[in-house]
This record gives C-alpha cells, structure tokens and sequence, in this order.
C-alpha cells in the first residue's frame, strides 16, 4: 500500500542537487508549512520537513524550485 501525501509550504534552503555512484540523481530540501491552527503557547506556528526525491523528480526539483 502506497500513501500519499501533498505538502504546500516555502522552501527554507535551496534544493542541492548530487549524483550517486551508480548514476542516480537525488535531491534534498526541506519546506516549512504553516500550522492551520496558531498555538497559543508561543511554540513555532510551522512544521519543518525534509524531503528527499529520486531521479527525474530530482532533476525537475533541481531546475524548477529555488
């Protein structure tokens, strides 16, 4: 079973696009998305996270995003 998950945020870094060893191309960036609800108690009002993506979504990634 595959789930899927769609994030919409801002970038917080620049993708860094590398290549494998075995000729694969990978990318990593992270996005930060605003909480739907502020938390009244001060704590950060969104949530980070990393994202990693293989192949010809790495190179689209690399080329588009920034």
């Amino acid at each position: 079973m595959l789930n899927r998950v769609t994030l919409i945020g801002r970038l917080t870094r620049d993708p860094e696009l590398r290549t494998t060893t075995t000729g694969k191309s990978v990318v990593s960036f992270s996005i930060a998305v605003n909480k739907m609800i502020k938390p009244q108690d001060g704590s950060p009002d969104a949530d980070f996270f990393r994202v990693t993506a293989w192949n010809k979504t790495a190179e689209y990634v690399s080329n588009y995003l920034g």
